[in-house]
């Protein structure tokens, strides 16, 4: 099977020579940067309308982890257009962080259109590196179809344990890898290269579950599902929280 996976890579690889060629010439991240909001503008869409029931489950209980100010203050890791404010309760104080700048405009324009948040201020920093976030000064962390890009998954969740306060919660929504034996896994790992290019860094076969069963919260909810979505690779889901 391994063998036919690698025949079948490399056969893509070719199909896909010139996005290599750009990559190797150093162009394609820019391209990438620039077009992949336009792209996220309509997946997101798309993803909110069939997953709508999920992310009002999963957000359900936010307020239960309000601070001593009586106002949710949350920090969203890769914020993307802001395709989750909607789903925050009215009042929340809201800090974004993404490492594209060219989400800035997609995000404003969510902020006009949910008005029930209090918008505190957008970052363009990498969710391993959060500095300009202080220590124990969030009382939630969000972060959806993101660990799946990122470079070091760890370090990340580091970073999000720092900057929650104490009994602070981490929210997670990722699709992750299918079941070893299935079609699916034989396809997320033909295809994981040339996605991984298309995608902006997304990988298909990480198993994100791990990473969050290894980081030190006192309390992990965690569920997987098979997500009712149109494209059937990126069907198998987690989602959950954790607590500080």
């Amino acid at each position: 099977m391994a063998l036919i996976v690698s025949i079948l890579r490399l056969a893509i690889g070719i199909l896909a020579f010139p996005l290599h060629l750009l990559n190797f010439l150093g162009l394609w991240n820019w391209i990438c940067k620039k077009w992949f909001p336009y792209f996220l503008v309509r997946f997101s869409v798309t993803y909110n309308k069939e997953m709508a029931s999920k992310k009002r489950e999963l957000f359900s209980n936010l307020q239960d982890f309000e601070g001593p100010s009586g106002k949710l203050s949350l920090l969203e890791v890769g914020c993307g257009t802001g395709t989750n404010f909607k789903f925050y309760p009215p009042g929340c104080r809201v800090t974004c962080i993404d490492p594209n700048p060219n989400f800035e405009k997609f995000l404003i324009k969510s902020i006009a259109e949910n008005r029930h948040l209090q918008f505190e201020r957008f970052l363009v920093a990498t969710g391993e590196n959060m500095h300009p976030v202080a220590d124990g000064s969030m009382d939630v962390v969000v972060c959806t179809l993101v660990l799946c890009s990122v470079e070091n998954q760890e370090r990340i969740l580091q970073e999000v344990c720092r900057v929650l306060r104490p009994g602070g919660a981490f929210y997670f929504m990722e699709h992750v890898a299918a079941e070893p034996s299935t079609w699916n896994y034989f396809w997320q790992q033909v295809l994981e290269p040339v996605w991984y290019l298309v995608f902006d860094g997304c990988n298909l076969t990480r198993e994100s579950w791990k990473a969050l069963e290894r980081a030190s919260f006192s309390k992990l909810k965690l569920q997987h599902l098979q997500a009712p979505l149109s494209w059937e690779l990126v069907r198998p889901h987690i989602y959950g929280y954790a607590v500080k």
